[in-house]
């Protein structure tokens, strides 16, 4: 279910609950009056309802919609520029950013922020986050339950951010958001599209971790960013 779709059905659910509530007595509610502007907007379109980060992260409270709650310490939601040109897009949150509710905060997320500083940007002029939001036990791979569960929420904030670009980290970054089952190996080295938006798959800074030899891949990858996102400004 993507977000408009997700809306549409919140707003038949709550016209259910509001003819049930008038069929008991109920009159009316005391709203505030931002809620009153956000409801004159309904069923003008969607290009009228615009969400921000912050209405996302409220929508998405203390989730406990799939397994991964019963486990995680911190929701790591998103952490970066709400208006950002690029964002990077992993995984999942480790065992330092479950603790501190922060992505990319560990030694794979030191190695991030090296990489977004090689290409002359600094963490607080783009957006981090993750496919998933909760850490799996052990450091797993996501499960197909767990993506589609947390999927939304993700399409959600790159519409709210309408970022240019996107920098996929990984395989289920990169396959997730391309909808496709191709390697990160076969992806990387060139630009794929999300909703009209340029996808740049690459490996992950965790695998470079394991794998150092990777890190010429990835800067190379990297250099076409750069070149791209410097020719869109």
């Amino acid at each position: 279910m993507n977000g408009k779709q997700a809306f549409d059905k919140a707003i038949t659910e709550i016209c259910d609950s509001l003819r049930f509530l008038s069929s008991v007595g109920y009159r009316g509610f005391d709203c505030s009056q931002k809620t009153l502007e956000q409801i004159d907007k309904w069923g003008q379109g969607p290009e009228t309802f615009i969400e921000t980060l912050n209405d996302i992260r409220s929508d998405l409270g203390d989730c406990q919609r799939c397994k991964l709650a019963k486990g995680r310490n911190k929701i790591v939601f998103g952490e970066g520029d709400h208006g950002a040109k690029l964002v990077f897009v992993g995984e999942g949150p480790g065992f330092e950013e479950d603790q501190q509710g922060k992505p990319f905060v560990g030694a794979a997320g030191q190695l991030l922020t090296r990489i977004i500083e090689a290409i002359h940007l600094n963490r607080s002029q783009v957006y981090i986050c993750n496919i998933i939001k909760c850490r799996p036990p052990g450091n797993r791979n996501p499960e197909p339950d767990e993506i589609q569960t947390c999927f939304p929420f993700l399409e959600r904030q790159i519409a709210a951010i309408q970022p240019d670009f996107i920098c996929a980290l990984g395989t289920f970054a990169a396959q997730t958001l391309l909808q496709t089952t191709v390697s990160i190996s076969r992806l990387r080295g060139r630009f794929h599209e999300y909703k009209g938006i340029k996808v740049l798959p690459t490996y992950h800074p965790a695998y470079l971790l394991r794998n150092p030899e990777k890190k010429r891949d990835v800067w190379e990858d990297m250099k076409m960013l750069m070149k791209e996102y410097r020719y869109d400004k």
